[in-house]
């Protein structure tokens, strides 16, 4: 796939594919960082007269009654100030009125088209990367710049069926993304530390079997780590665990071949399922089985950061706990504080985990937190995008 600097963009029209799938509450964007990070893109094609058409998802658009909490136009706002130019918005996503009026308008021109999830509605169009949907986002433009990142591993018509019908190339955001994740994950350097969280191993297995062939150590957290505590043997009370067990099989196979790497939780915080005021902090082998485990406890923090600290690289993908409970959220918070403090170089792969070094203020201290928490683990699994079909990115 292309780089945006080895096509010849001046004077031309750009359909620019952004993630601007922010979080948003009461009408306010609570966290504008994905629009942020798309601003070198635009300004690039600004420099060079290019008209600019903006498609991006937002949220989950599923009935009609989505599409009221789920508008563009807030961003459409926000984007405006921060690049300090008009920034038109249209309501409208697919008619020849539409198409006539971005004809109409000269260079450096910039339209963000409502919320292309709006197609959804009845008919999955946009997801089941319609033909007709994809052809007609590819005549608004002249060329097709794929700067989302965090939907770069989707087939929609938006992110991938375009493609199909103009050049295309990826956007500086999106080659940064790749550039880090391929430095500091793909090829890190020694010893490299995985810090790994999240409800289901289901959904990670794979990605964790691409990694601990390339990493020294995997410390496991939350629901990842109760499944293989499980699976040794331990009574994990009615803690979030995979009860398929294929998985379980994959589980046992992958702790003996790696045992040398992988690191579980030595102690946890416990709730009690019969007392909503229980709290309790218990090494692994104590646990009740009418207990659940919510976070990891001090001495695993105290072993986990003993390993950090001689880490010279570092990736983060997920959180030790309910990180949004502060009565579950010390294990995650200390995590992130003694990464962010290490002197390793430190990637935080999107999702969950950015959230929470956000929340918690440690976003700054890390060396790239990616915009992308699915396409992060996706490109790590597939090395490569979906747009990319079978070709390989630089």
């Amino acid at each position: 796939m292309k780089r945006l600097q080895d096509i010849d963009v001046n004077n031309k029209t750009i359909v620019l594919r952004c993630d601007f799938n922010v979080p948003i509450k009461d009408n306010e964007i609570l966290d504008d960082y994905k629009i942020v990070r798309s601003l070198d893109t635009i300004k690039y094609l600004l420099e060079r007269n290019c008209k600019i058409v903006i498609l991006s998802h937002l949220g989950k658009v599923k009935v009609e009654s989505d599409k009221l909490k789920n508008s563009l136009e807030i961003v459409a706002k926000r984007l405006q100030t921060l690049l300090g130019t008009k920034v038109l918005f249209s309501k409208v996503i697919m008619n020849d009125a539409l198409n006539n009026k971005i004809s109409s308008l000269g260079p450096k021109s910039i339209v963000l088209i409502e919320n292309t999830r709006f197609m959804d509605v009845p008919n999955k169009l946009e997801s089941n990367c319609d033909d007709n949907l994809s052809k007609y986002f590819a005549s608004l433009g002249d060329i097709f710049v794929m700067d989302a990142f965090g939907s770069s591993h989707r087939r929609h018509a938006s992110t991938y069926g375009i493609s199909k019908y103009i050049p295309s190339c990826i956007g500086l955001l999106v080659e940064k993304e790749v550039e880090n994740i391929n430095k500091y994950v793909m090829n890190a350097q020694a010893p490299f530390t995985i810090v790994m969280g999240g409800a289901k191993i289901d959904d990670k297995l794979e990605l964790i079997g691409k990694l601990l062939p390339k990493c020294d150590h995997l410390l496991l957290t939350g629901g990842l780590a109760n499944t293989c505590l499980k699976v040794l043997g331990f009574n994990i009370g009615n803690s979030i665990c995979s009860k398929d067990e294929a998985i379980l099989s994959k589980v046992r196979e992958m702790l003996v071949t790696y045992k040398n790497k992988i690191t579980l939780p030595f102690d946890v915080i416990v709730t009690n399922t019969y007392n909503g005021d229980y709290i309790n902090q218990k090494r692994v082998n104590e646990i009740d089985s009418n207990e659940e485990i919510k976070d990891i406890g001090g001495q695993t923090i105290n072993e986990y950061t003993q390993i950090i600290n001689k880490s010279k690289t570092i990736f983060v993908n997920g959180t030790a706990g309910i990180y949004e409970d502060n009565k579950f959220a010390n294990g995650t918070k200390e995590l992130l504080r003694v990464i962010s403090v290490s002197p390793a170089d430190v990637v935080v792969g999107g999702g969950d985990a950015a959230s929470a070094a956000k929340n918690f203020g440690y976003f700054a201290s890390f060396k790239f937190v990616s915009t992308g928490g699915g396409a992060t683990l996706d490109y790590i699994i597939n090395g490569k995008m979906a747009i990319e079909d079978d070709v390989e990115v630089l």
